[in-house]
């Protein structure tokens, strides 16, 4: 009873403050001391008891009792600072002002006449410091730090001392008070579970100050400025910037969700340190993404640099924590965030004999993004993560979390963040060489079983990602079949469901009317021929399965030469599209998955769901055998037929995506690359959830032609200094202001006037330039050698030919060895305002407990209720 006349005085105490509109004195000490008294004891509560309302209230018709509320609040906190608040009444107190400012700064964020309130200084606030006095802003993040090292408050005392002698917080070294052994501090302090919920208190007060962000709308020019928040928090007016710095990497880095693995005991005991990792992670990735001169700063790999070429990292950045990142150099650093950062990704991937009695994490996406930030910024710590096949222990989780979001639109962000951090890895050989590693983890996921390695691995997933993915991820075909080009000179051996998945995605692509339905949807053809050219030329020798493949499917190739490019056969191809599709009978057997797989995830209730007919998923189907149809035509008519699509026949897929809304990609950059104009377009969206943007930035130069609306590609750029770059739209939706109509990846092309239509010239212009020398020299070669041996020996079963090709040679027979041309990420300001409305978006969505954003008015996202 008396717990509930409490909190009945804390909303009177409210009432009375919002229904006032007289100025309440700022020395009226006993009427505010009732808003951080006893009266509540836990954040919810304020929450309840401080209606969204009241406080827009307060701030349209009382203003002036908003700023002293405000001001005496942080008066209550830097006291307490300067106190060391020894005692528990101080400390109730200190946790009642943090949480009454959480609950007011997204109410005074959202009101643009508000947002300056903190940087301004109150009147008579100056009087006798000789207007030195620092903003309320800069007061408020100097006591929160230093609480964050208050001794028997938020670390554990490194003396002994009682109430009437505390340490004096403003002397000591919080370098000694570092929350966690790991990077730059090898003792391992006890943890303490009402320390660690004062921290992850205060962490969330900073959370909220940072987001000051969220309430600008998604434009350029709104993001001009830093945000002054972050800015002053990892500036060198921070004097603990260092030890906060490592405290919550380190406190990541070491956590164990799992523990010492007793089943259940997540069910059983509370914990206290999750809310802190979670809190803290999310914070290390908004602090990083803050850093201005990032525009300018090229990411690695725009003139063929490497891992070890430091021109890009941030070592002379003002903000520290960047600064401290890319200083981070010791191996065992190194190994200490790699270890921590695998075992927290791998933790949702982990099996058990006893369902749901493991720990299962559900900040992974903030994890991606911080793995991300890692790479970009220390790029010795790339380098580190790529000289071994712990590599590996990233690429699996990130393509399981492909696999399983691609169904599902919710989560369209989680998928680009995972093909950009591949997309950036693949730009290093050592990438390529480390996918040569046997596959044998055997996650749970649905896709073909087969025996290969991690190179196999990803091709399938990125197949299934294409073939059976929602629509809006086809923005990311570029991106995914740049990662394969990138990586392919340095495949040994590649399986044979991997071959034929490639193999598919090419018969797929080079259908005449997909390729005369946008100017831009040869450049797959070209990234997949790339992809062949390479691995005959540099790895022949282990990729029997893969030349078997190519034989066994030569009339695409043959087809994909002589394709027609007179007007009537061009128009013929394009009439094609609107002859409703009949599917051809499957076979009767369901492709086999592998053991515990289930489906990928649907959309969550009330996220957006296109009809079952409009979706790729159902109209492509892919081979549902995991080996193509052994070879044959003229002398092999007596092996054994497999089912398999007929090779001239069309793929009911990319006929939907033809007719469905139209797409950008990142344009691959080579000699087929048309000139355009520069454009721009406006986009970025939170990705991570509900959370979508209806307005986007301007973005820099772009050299196709894109309309999508939908999220970002990355852009790309290749090693050979020679070669244009393809700074591509990270953003969504995209509009066009060349000088034409904005054309769409597979959109149509004669419904509009005026609309971009397929013309002999060009396709001449492209076509001449495919680069299928090699593979046409090679089935020269090899056919006819194939085809005598089945005749002479009446083979049936294609094994006999793949031990043929296996011993067989090209050395000498095919055309020079084309340079290996990598293209890596190149950082953009499109891309940067994706990053930083999807990071927000996804820490909008984690943070339901408090709601601490919940119905404010947001605007860097668009929020869709359900």
């Amino acid at each position: 009873m008396g717990n509930t006349d409490t909190k009945l005085n804390f909303r009177k105490a409210v009432i009375q403050l919002t229904t006032k509109t007289q100025p309440i004195e700022a020395n009226d000490e006993a009427f505010w001391e009732q808003f951080w008294s006893e009266s509540v004891t836990c954040v919810q509560d304020v929450f309840t008891l401080i209606p969204a309302a009241e406080i827009r209230a307060l701030r349209e018709e009382s203003p002036s009792n908003l700023a002293t509320l405000c001001y005496k609040a942080v008066e209550k906190l830097v006291l307490a600072a300067e106190s060391g608040c020894p005692s528990q009444t101080e400390q109730q107190t200190v946790l009642n002002c943090v949480r009454l400012l959480s609950r007011i700064l997204p109410y005074i964020f959202e009101d643009p006449d508000w947002r300056g309130f903190f940087w301004s200084t109150l009147p008579g606030q100056s009087e006798e410091g000789e207007n030195e006095s620092p903003p309320l802003a800069q007061s408020l993040i100097n006591a929160v730090c230093d609480l964050l090292f208050c001794p028997d408050f938020s670390v554990s005392s490194a003396r002994k001392s009682g109430p009437d002698n505390p340490e004096d917080i403003s002397t000591i070294d919080s370098c000694e008070y570092i929350w966690e052994s790991g990077v730059g501090f090898a003792h391992s302090p006890p943890q303490n579970a009402t320390h660690d919920q004062n921290r992850t208190e205060l962490l969330k007060l900073c959370l909220t100050c940072f987001s000051e962000t969220m309430y600008l709308p998604p434009v350029a020019d709104a993001h001009n400025a830093p945000n002054q928040w972050i800015q002053y928090f990892t500036s060198t007016e921070n004097r603990h910037a260092l030890p906060l710095f490592t405290s919550l990497l380190n406190c990541l880095c070491s956590y164990d969700p799992v523990g010492y693995g007793v089943p259940y005991n997540h069910l059983m005991f509370s914990d206290h340190r999750e809310p802190l990792v979670e809190v803290a992670l999310q914070v290390l990735c908004v602090t990083m993404e803050n850093d201005q001169s990032a525009a300018a700063v090229t990411v690695d790999g725009t003139s063929g640099g490497t891992a070890m070429d430091q021109g890009s990292d941030a070592g002379g950045s003002d903000n520290l924590f960047l600064n401290y990142l890319s200083r981070i150099h010791r191996e065992e650093d190194f190994a200490f965030l790699l270890k921590g950062i695998t075992r927290l990704l791998n933790n949702p991937l982990a099996q058990t004999y006893l369902p749901g009695s493991s720990k299962r994490i559900q900040f992974y996406q903030e994890l991606l993004v911080l793995f991300w930030k890692m790479c970009d910024i220390n790029k010795k710590f790339m380098f580190f993560v790529l000289k071994s096949s712990d590599v590996l222990d990233i690429l699996v989780p990130i393509l399981y979390n492909l696999n399983d979001a691609r169904a599902d639109q919710s989560r369209v962000g989680l998928m680009h963040i995972g093909v950009f951090i591949l997309l950036l890895l693949s730009g290093e050989r050592n990438f390529g060489v480390r996918l040569n590693k046997p596959y044998s983890v055997r996650v749970p996921m649905d896709i073909p079983v087969f025996t290969g390695t991690h190179a196999d691995f990803l091709i399938i997933v990125f197949h299934k990602i294409i073939t059976t993915g929602h629509q809006r991820l086809q923005p990311l075909f570029d991106c995914l079949l740049t990662i394969i080009v990138n990586v392919s000179p340095y495949l040994k051996t590649m399986s044979m469901v991997a071959s034929t998945k490639l193999l598919h995605l090419l018969e797929a692509f080079s259908t005449p009317w997909f390729l005369f339905a946008s100017p831009t949807n040869h450049h797959l053809v070209f990234f997949l021929l790339e992809v062949f050219n390479n691995i005959i030329q540099y790895q022949f020798d282990g990729n029997s399965n893969l030349v078997y493949t190519i034989i066994r499917k030569r009339n695409v190739f043959h087809q994909l030469a002589n394709l027609p490019v007179d007007h009537s056969a061009i128009a013929r191809a394009l009439t094609k599209r609107g002859k409703k599709f009949v599917p051809p009978p499957l076979d009767s057997r369901e492709p086999q998955t592998m053991e515990g797989a289930v489906p990928a995830a649907e959309a969550e209730p009330g996220t957006l769901k296109v009809s079952l007919a409009a979706t790729p998923q159902t109209l492509i189907r892919p081979p549902v055998e995991a080996h193509p149809p052994p070879l044959i035509k003229t002398g092999l008519d007596k092996m054994t037929e497999k089912s398999a699509p007929d090779e001239g026949h069309r793929q009911p897929t990319l006929k939907e995506i033809a007719e469905s809304t139209g797409t950008h990609s990142i344009q691959p950059v080579s000699e087929i690359q048309d000139p355009m104009t520069t454009e721009s377009a406006q986009g970025a969206e939170a990705g991570g959830g509900d959370a979508e943007s209806t307005q986007r930035p301007t973005l820099e130069k772009i050299e196709s032609l894109p309309a999508s609306s939908y999220p970002p590609n990355s852009p790309t750029t290749p090693t050979t200094p020679t070669s244009p770059t393809t700074p591509t739209s990270l953003s969504s939706p995209a509009s066009s202001i060349s000088g034409r109509k904005p054309v769409r990846r597979a959109g149509s092309t004669t419904s509009q006037p005026g609309a971009w239509v397929a013309t002999p010239e060009w396709v001449q212009s492209w076509k001449q330039k495919l680069p299928l020398q090699t593979i046409m020299r090679m089935l020269q070669v090899l056919v006819p050698q194939v085809e005598k041996i089945c005749i002479d020996k009446g083979l049936t079963d294609e094994t006999e030919i793949l031990k043929f090709l296996q011993h067989g040679t090209l050395v000498g027979l095919l055309p020079v060895p084309h340079p290996i041309l990598i293209r890596k990420y190149q950082a953009n300001s499109g891309t940067t305002m994706w990053f930083r409305t999807y990071l927000w978006g996804v820490i909008y969505l984690r943070n339901v407990d408090p709601p601490i954003w919940y119905d404010t008015n947001v605007k860097l996202f668009e929020i869709q209720r359900v």
